[in-house]
């Protein structure tokens, strides 16, 4: 049998020779690390679904590698120092490095020029980037002239220094992936500290475990509210504003026509009723108003959120409100559900923000006002095992319930290079006693609420692992 290695080299080998052929035939060209600055246009290979797949093969193979090749000590110890990587990072956020060494281009800035701009001494300023550098965030040009590269671009608000100086409270408006750093380098880290065994032990949380109010967040915050609680509060305005960019920058990270890629909307109902339950102020959903002008879409959600959506669109969407195609509707997802009629319930992020005793609550609630023809549509990230199915397991899904898996060697899960949806998972454990689901626990979720699991697809397995599920009534 090959060893490891040699399947990782063909895998890597493979895929890098079939992307640099697409690349040559479509005159498309892959990124430049060293680029002073990151723009849509260096992804442009990726909107190539076999592309990015390549892409995805030959980067989780070379992680992959790394980890057979270098001692195990280190990988450990790379865990372990994780937290001085994110403070480092915390460090050039805050000052402003990424902005001031925007205007310096590739040739890049002297440390002791970056340093009195941003008021750091440079010697610790300059072991701070050579530290980032190290792992490829900013480029060291020469010794002590740093430079923005591809990766520590990603830094920058777009906003000049002097405006930054002026009124750094508007540091994170319309900068929605600095906003999302922030939130991770602020309220995660206090999480982390918190996080400890004897913590996560204490027979008050530990027996507690559904409670919105029992958290590691609490802990950290020294709080006894929940985490929407505690953000209300007049002293949080600036952490809520910054909660609110950060959530934008994740839904950025999303494809622009999600909802139409859910479910084959032609072969419903011309005069279908859709209800997106905990649809905020509709940005998911209103898009079906559009294309398909015989439907009623209702968007449900607390009283004051649906009146901002219904501000937001009536300018927009005025006709389709008046004429009541276009509803918002107040409700808390933990009463009774209003709808008796709807084709499709939608509910998008919803899950993974919510104890799973209350997300029995939420989805029997829909089962109970739902019609023998409703169809439930979750749109939600699916979080994969690190292990394979057994086949027993798998002859346990539906024939269109499809959960991913890379080839071997690789973990199925892509290893490494999907942590985001497990960083994600932390974050919802940590704030709500809640987590992002496997494709067994949303089955059984499903299935304890009177909903039967039909299908399960990836909205882009190129890009993240958010999917789609559809269940029916049982």
């Amino acid at each position: 049998m090959d060893q490891p290695i040699s399947q990782l080299m063909i895998i890597i080998n493979s895929a890098i020779s079939n992307l640099t052929k697409f690349c040559d035939e479509n005159n498309v060209e892959l990124p430049n690390l060293n680029s002073p600055s990151f723009t849509q246009d260096s992804e442009a290979f990726r909107t190539n679904d076999s592309a990015a797949e390549f892409a995805k093969l030959a980067a989780a193979a070379c992680l992959h590698l790394a980890t057979i090749l270098v001692p195990p000590t280190d990988v450990v110890y790379q865990l372990v120092v994780g937290s001085h990587h994110s403070a480092a990072v915390k460090v050039c956020l805050e000052a402003n490095v990424t902005e001031i060494l925007r205007d310096a281009g590739s040739e890049g800035m002297h440390v002791n020029n970056l340093a009195t701009k941003c008021g750091i001494d440079a010697s610790k300023l300059a072991r701070i980037l050579r530290y980032l550098a190290t792992h490829h965030c900013y480029r060291e040009v020469e010794p002590d002239v740093f430079a923005n590269n591809r990766v520590s671009s990603t830094l920058d608000t777009g906003k000049s220094i002097e405006n930054l100086t002026a009124d750094p409270s508007t540091k994170y408006e319309s900068s929605a992936f600095p906003a999302l750093c922030n939130l991770h380098l602020d309220i995660d880290a206090k999480c982390n500290v918190a996080a400890r065994a004897e913590a996560l032990k204490d027979a008050e949380y530990t027996q507690s475990g559904d409670e919105l109010t029992k958290t590691v967040f609490g802990q950290a915050m020294n709080t006894s509210l929940s985490f929407w609680e505690f953000l209300a509060l007049p002293e949080q305005q600036q952490r809520q504003r910054n909660f609110t960019r950060a959530l934008q920058g994740f839904t950025a990270m999303q494809p622009a026509d999600l909802i139409f890629k859910v479910l084959d909307w032609p072969s419903i109902s011309p005069a279908a009723k859709v209800v997106d339950v905990g649809g905020g102020i509709g940005t998911t959903t209103t898009p079906l108003i559009k294309k398909y002008s015989g439907y009623t879409v209702v968007i449900q959600d607390l009283p004051h959120i649906v009146e901002e959506g219904k501000k937001l669109y009536m300018t927009e969407m005025y006709e389709e409100i008046t004429r009541g195609k276009l509803q918002f509707q107040g409700y808390n997802f933990l009463n009774q559900q209003p709808i008796k009629d709807a084709d499709v319930f939608v509910m998008k992020g919803i899950l993974h923000n919510w104890p799973d005793s209350y997300n029995g609550i939420i989805l029997r609630n829909l089962r109970e006002a739902a019609m023998s023809s409703t169809k439930l549509i979750i749109i939600d990230y699916v979080i994969p095992y690190a292990c394979q199915f057994s086949h027993e397991t798998e002859d346990s899904f539906e024939e269109d319930v499809n959960v991913d898996a890379a080839p071997e060697p690789l973990l199925p899960n892509y290893g490494p290079l999907n942590d985001q949806v497990y960083t994600l998972d932390m974050d919802m454990m940590y704030y709500f006693n809640a987590q992002e689901h496997t494709i067994l626990q949303f089955q059984q979720l499903l299935a304890g609420a009177g909903w039967r699991l039909t299908k399960c697809r990836a909205i882009n397995t190129n890009i993240s692992l958010l999917h789609y599920l559809v269940a029916l009534p049982v």
